[in-house]
């Protein structure tokens, strides 16, 4: 149901998506998510920001664990650019569509904002691994993960990986000058 819910919210935004969707998306009977989530719709539109984070907090880990930050930041672009090519363009971020309908200081808004999160301190411990401060290197993790999601929805909208090419193209250029290269 999560991975359901993950997909369907990313191409059809969370008021876009109904239970019967995503039951029939997840073969699950009906009445299944409310057993699982009785919270209903926003408990599993928190549980979705989520898994959508961990996914993407997940590939950072991977490549940042062995790669300076601008290979990161490729890779983390590089992905964006493959999913909505792969999708044609009709799917974003499943946490941008579960926090534009997210209520403030809700359930929701705090699963994405904790998602988001995870992503800005992976990238920021990579920028400290490479002598940038703390408090910088949130605020340039911060930047990133706003300038590529900003990019991914200019990208989806208007049917064309160019904006992510161009923050791409500018965040290495801003982490070369930061880091001296």
């Amino acid at each position: 149901m999560i991975h359901s819910a993950f997909e369907l919210f990313r191409e059809f935004g969370v008021s876009g998506t109904g239970l019967r969707d995503i039951n029939a998306h997840s073969g699950v009977a009906r009445g299944a998510i409310y057993h699982h989530f009785p919270g209903g719709k926003d408990e599993l539109a928190a549980a979705a920001a989520t898994y959508a984070g961990d996914q993407i907090r997940a590939l950072l880990e991977t490549v940042a664990i062995t790669a300076d930050p601008i290979t990161t930041v490729r890779a983390f672009v590089a992905a964006w650019e493959d999913h909505v090519i792969a999708h044609e363009f009709r799917a974003g971020c499943t946490i941008v569509a579960v926090a534009n309908e997210a209520a403030s200081g809700s359930t929701v808004a705090e699963a994405a904002s904790q998602a988001f999160d995870s992503w800005v301190s992976v990238l920021a411990t990579c920028l400290q691994r490479e002598g940038i401060s703390r408090e910088r290197a949130e605020r340039l993790g911060s930047m990133i993960v706003s300038a590529v999601e900003g990019a991914v929805i200019l990208s989806r909208v208007r049917g064309t990986t160019g904006p992510l090419k161009d923050v791409g193209s500018e965040l290495e250029t801003i982490l070369a000058g930061v880091l001296h290269r």
